[in-house]
C-alpha cells in the first residue's frame, strides 16, 4: 500500500517540486504552512511530511525547527536536496515592462534569495508576502492588476502565468534541502542515488558550565567525526539559552554515537537523535 504524503502546498511550490520528483505513485495532500503539515502526520492523517528546512542563501528555515524541537518531535527519515531556480511570474495578458509592476508576491525566503535583482530592477514595487511561492502565483493568476509572482516553472505551469524575467535569484548555486518525516521508519521509494548518509543531533548545553561548547565539540573531534553544521537556536525559556543542531556526515553506529552521548550527558548536556537518514541530491 502506498504511502500519502504532505507538503507545503500550494500546488507549484517548490516544495510540491521536491515531492514529485522523489516519489511516484504515492497519493500527496498540500497544506498551506509548514505545522499543518507536520501536525498532518502527529495525528495520523498523512504518513510522510516533506517540508523545507534549509536553504544555502537564505539559510535555516526557522520556523521547520522550531516547530519540531518544540512541538513536534517526529524522526527525519530522509532528506532531498533540490537546486533552487527563482522567476518573475506575471498574468500571460501583461504587456507592460518592469517598470509598470506594482507589487511583487512570494515567501519571504523568495524574496530574500532575490534582493540584489529586487532592488534594483523592482525598487519602487511593493513587497508582499506569501506562505509559499505557490500561493503567490495563485494570487497573480486571479488578479487584474500589474503585479507579479516570484516562483519556479510548475507554478508558471500550474497558474497559466508566463516567465517575465528567468533566474533572478543573486547567487547561482541556490539549492534547498527538504527533510521527510514519518512517526516510524519506512522504506521509502526514493530512486535517486544516496549521496551521504548523514545523523542530526539535538544538544542543550548545562547553563552554567564555562568551555561547555568547547567539551561538546571536542567529544566529535577527537573521534574524527565530520561535522557539517552546528547552529544554535533559542530554547524560548530566556535569554541566553541556547540548544543545538548538530550535523553528522555519518550514520548513527553502535560505537562512535554511543561514546559521544555518554561523554556529554556526562558533561551535564541533553543529547536528543533527531534521525540518521540518506541524502539524496536531485536534478530537476
Amino acid at each position: 500500500m502506498s504511502a500519502t504524503i504532505g507538503y507545503l502546498g500550494p500546488k507549484g511550490t517548490f516544495t510540491k517540486l521536491a515531492v514529485d520528483a522523489a516519489f511516484n505513485g504515492e497519493h500527496k495532500e498540500s497544506y498551506a504552512t509548514i505545522p499543518e503539515c507536520i501536525d498532518a502526520v502527529e495525528h495520523d492523517e498523512i504518513d510522510i511530511a516533506v517540508v523545507p528546512l534549509e536553504n544555502a542563501i537564505e539559510g535555516t528555515v526557522q520556523l521547520t525547527v522550531d516547530y519540531l524541537v518544540h512541538q513536534v518531535r517526529l524522526p527525519i527519515v530522509a532528506e532531498i536536496v533540490v537546486p533552487i531556480q527563482q522567476h518573475l511570474l506575471v498574468q500571460p495578458t501583461f504587456q507592460g515592462g518592469l517598470g509598470d509592476i506594482t507589487e511583487v508576491h512570494s515567501h519571504s525566503h523568495a524574496i530574500a534569495q532575490c534582493h540584489q535583482y529586487l532592488h534594483q530592477s523592482l525598487p519602487e514595487a511593493k513587497i508582499q508576502y506569501t506562505t509559499s511561492t505557490g500561493k503567490a502565483a495563485e494570487i497573480v493568476s486571479k488578479s487584474d492588476l500589474p503585479i507579479a509572482a516570484i516562483g519556479n516553472k510548475l507554478a508558471a505551469e500550474v497558474y497559466g502565468l508566463k516567465l517575465l524575467e528567468e533566474n533572478i535569484h543573486d547567487y547561482s548555486n541556490n539549492h534547498t534541502r527538504f527533510v521527510v518525516l514519518c512517526k516510524e521508519e519506512k522504506k521509502l521509494k526514493i530512486k535517486h542515488p544516496v549521496s551521504i548518509e548523514k545523523t542530526s543531533m539535538l544538544i542543550s548545553l548545562p547553563s552554567d558550565q564555562a568551555g561547555a561548547l568547547h567539551q561538546v565539540l571536542s567529544a566529535f573531534a577527537w573521534r574524527k567525526m565530520s561535522l557539517s553544521k552546528i547552529e544554535s537556536r533559542p530554547m524560548k525559556t530566556g535569554l541566553g539559552n541556547y540548544f543545538f543542531i548538530i550535523d553528522v556526515d555519518q550514520p548513527y553506529d553502535d560505537v562512535l554515537f554511543p561514546g559521544v552521548r555518554g561523554e556529554l550527558e556526562a558533561l551535564g548536556c541533553n543529547v536528543t537523535i533527531m534521525g540518521t537518514y540518506p541524502v539524496y541530491k536531485l536534478t530537476i
